[in-house]
Parts: C-alpha cells; sequence; structure tokens
C-alpha cells in the first residue's frame, strides 16, 4: 500500500489495547473535527461501558485538519491520529481498521448526523459475538430521519439497485455507522478492492455473501445540508462498482468459498447441509419452470413424432435448462470452470428421468391403448416427480465443490 500513517502507538497517551476503535475518516473538515471529537468523548466518558479509542483518519487534508487532530490527540489520551497521503475514505478506514489492535472497529462520519445514543446497540453484538458486522440503517421503518426527499429518493433508488444486481439483503449501504469484529475484517478487507465511497457497499456484498451475520439497528439520523459529497460523481462509481462486484460474483473470481473455510462458515453439524432451506426453494422454483417448458414442448411435438420421442426431445431441453438454472441460481456456481462436467453428470442424471419417464409411458400404452393425450402428460409429471427428489440429491453432488450457500 502506498499510504503512509502515523504510528497511533506515538500519539495520545493511551497505551492499553481498546476494546473498541471509533475511526472518524476527515478530508478538510477543519470546521466540524474538533466539535466531533469533543461531542464523541464526552459521549464515551458518560457511561459507556467499554474501553474505546477515536481514531482520527486524516487521508491527504489540505488545510488545517491535520494540525487540529494532532493538538485533539495530546489533549485527549484515547485519540489518536492516522496521517495518508491519498484521498479516499474506503482507503482510510482500510488502513486505520487493519493497523488497530481493538477487539471491534467501527467508524461514523465527522458531521455526526447519527445519534449517538446507537453506538452501544451497534457495537454490542459483536463484542458479544453474535455478529460479525454491524451497520446503522436509516430506511428501518423505526429510524427517525430528517433528510429532503432528493437524497431519499437516491438513497432508496440505490439500495433497490443493490437487491437486484447484488441480491443484497441489508437494508441501507451508505450510513455512514458501521463496525466490524477485527478478526472478521483481517479476512474481509484483501478482498475490498475499492477506497472511496463504493467501499462500503463491497464490504455489506461481500459480507453477506461469505455467510456473515450482518446486525442492522435503526437509527436517528439528520442530513448534514454542508455534505461536499459529489452526488454525481458518487454514483457513476458507485454503479462502476456495483457492475465490477456483479462480474466478479458471477464469473467466480470472488473466493468466497475459501473465505467461508477461513471464517469457519461451515455445517453446524456434520450431515446436516449448509443452506438447504433456501436451496429447497430454489430447487423447487426452477422445477416448476422446467415443469411448464416441458408440457408446452411436449404437447407440440406429441402428435407429429409420437409419445416416446416427444418424451426424449422436450425432457433432454428442460434438463440441459435446468441444470444451467440451477447451476447459477440454486447452487449459486459461477464461471465456465468445469460448467462442461457439470452438464454431462446433469445429463447422466437426466437419464434416469427418462428411463422413469419412458417406462411411465410404455406402462400406461400397454394398459390402455388409445389413452387421450391429457392422461399421457398426468403419467409423465407423475413420473417426473419421481425422479425429481434424485435430481435434487444428484444436482448437490454435481455442485458439492462450487456451492454458494445463502442464508
Amino acid at each position: 500500500m502506498s499510504d503512509t500513517a502515523t504510528d497511533p502507538r506515538t500519539i495520545g497517551t493511551a497505551t492499553a489495547a481498546p476494546v473498541l476503535d471509533i475511526v472518524i475518516p476527515v478530508y478538510n473538515e477543519e470546521k466540524d473535527l474538533a466539535g466531533c471529537v469533543r461531542r464523541l468523548s464526552a459521549h464515551l466518558a458518560e457511561g459507556f461501558p467499554f474501553p474505546a479509542r477515536i481514531t482520527i483518519a486524516d487521508n491527504a487534508s489540505t488545510d488545517a485538519t491535520l494540525a487540529i487532530a494532532h493538538a485533539l490527540a495530546a489533549e485527549y489520551p484515547g485519540v489518536r491520529v492516522l496521517h495518508l497521503t491519498a484521498k479516499g475514505r474506503g482507503r482510510a478506514l482500510r488502513t486505520a481498521w487493519l493497523d488497530s489492535d481493538a477487539e471491534v472497529l467501527a467508524y461514523m462520519d465527522v458531521d455526526l448526523s447519527t445519534d449517538l445514543n446507537g453506538l452501544l446497540p451497534l457495537v454490542a453484538p459483536l463484542i458479544s459475538g453474535h455478529s460479525d458486522l454491524a451497520v446503522g440503517t436509516r430506511l428501518s421503518p423505526r429510524a427517525r430521519v430528517v433528510r429532503g426527499p432528493k437524497r431519499e429518493f437516491i438513497s432508496r433508488g440505490y439500495n433497490l439497485i443493490l437487491k437486484a444486481a447484488l441480491r443484497a439483503r441489508f437494508s441501507d449501504a451508505q450510513c455512514g455507522f458501521k463496525a466490524i469484529r477485527a478478526d472478521i475484517a483481517r479476512q474481509l478487507l484483501p478482498l475490498v478492492q475499492d477506497g472511496e465511497w463504493f467501499f462500503d457497499t463491497e464490504l455489506l456484498v461481500l459480507s453477506e455473501h461469505a455467510g456473515l451475520r450482518v446486525h442492522e439497528v435503526p437509527v436517528d439520523w439528520i442530513d448534514d445540508p454542508d455534505s461536499r459529497v459529489d452526488i454525481i460523481d458518487t454514483a457513476r462509481k458507485d454503479l462502476r462498482g456495483i457492475w465490477r462486484l456483479a462480474r466478479a460474483m458471477t464469473t467466480g473470481a470472488l473466493p468466497l468459498n475459501e473465505l467461508r473455510r477461513a471464517i469457519g462458515r461451515e455445517p453446524l453439524v456434520d450431515g446436516v447441509p449448509r443452506g438447504m432451506v433456501g436451496q429447497v426453494v430454489r430447487f423447487a422454483i426452477v422445477g416448476a419452470v422446467s415443469t411448464v417448458a416441458y408440457t408446452a414442448l411436449y404437447l407440440l411435438w406429441q402428435p407429429v413424432v409420437g409419445p416416446q420421442l416427444a418424451n426424449f426431445a422436450a425432457l433432454l431441453i428442460t434438463a440441459i435448462g435446468n441444470t444451467a438454472a440451477n447451476r447459477a441460481f440454486t447452487f449459486g456456481v459461477r464461471g465456465s470452470a468445469r460448467a462442461l462436467a457439470h452438464h454431462f453428470q446433469g445429463l447422466l442424471i437426466f437419464g434416469f428421468g427418462l428411463l422413469v419417464t419412458s417406462g411411465a409411458l410404455f406402462a400406461l400404452h400397454r394398459w390402455a391403448p388409445g389413452v387421450p393425450v391429457q392422461w399421457q402428460l398426468l403419467s409423465l409429471v407423475s413420473a417426473n416427480l419421481v425422479a425429481t427428489l434424485l435430481r435434487f440429491v444428484g444436482l448437490r453432488w454435481v455442485f458439492r465443490e462450487g456451492s454458494i450457500a445463502r442464508r
């Protein structure tokens, strides 16, 4: 990393490692910094139950911000300063968090738009070990927020895009009020590429897809009318970040399985597969679509080529599509690696389905010659249901190495 940081142990008089390290990333904040630190220090001194430190992460300020930060560190024992030579909030947070010796790492914006009464609910689940990451949310029905309609629309629109493009489940990506366990941060931060405003979003998306437990805290939040965020430039970079992250997830470029193993997100009980319920639901959705497609193809071809050939063709086409859909949608396997092997194994499972359905047709025509096509179709669908259980078990085996379980 090209950024430089002042050794935090040389600034301030506190030497013991705190439980909580609160980072305040700043760039040219000479107006607000002192008030922020004094208010936060007073809050921590008024009965906050855990030892805490404030880290001012100055990223390339050109005004008096750094000098004010040093003065505050000299005045308050629990304040340290990091100075980076390059801009970027994400860059400042990554440097400060990886440099910290605290158990739990947090950050908040210098304007303190979020009510500090939310700090303890934010970090308590992390200190207890129950959760891995905690985020403030302004979009919960229980949050109390004061801001203009323009920023409200942008925020909600952005989070809807995240849900559609990245399957995000968290409600608010950009609230400047977050915390993470230090051991989790050391595993996760090397995978976060963005060093600016998209850092928060990328961190949260990776956390969810790695199976981390994300705790959301509804907050009281008042918009800062003096915000210097360039909304258009930030939106452009965020959309570019969403595209980069979606592509990496689709191609399998992110080592999420390795991360899961590193942080211990394996099955709680041997023999109880991870993510089974979600996989069953997604498998059923794919199966329903496949059944509709199979029915349409069989009804189209049966009058032309006869029952057995129509069954074979319809089953083959839908089996190929079913394997591809389950590979991506049900089991979360991305990229072209082993795709041909997966489809070949899927065709072996298709062979069992063909055997069952062809046998059902043979038996039906033997015992009831001239049966209407509706009864043929009912017999085939019933036979396919018998084969469905084997298909699910078989596909779990086929995709056992690359499967990304979802909560």
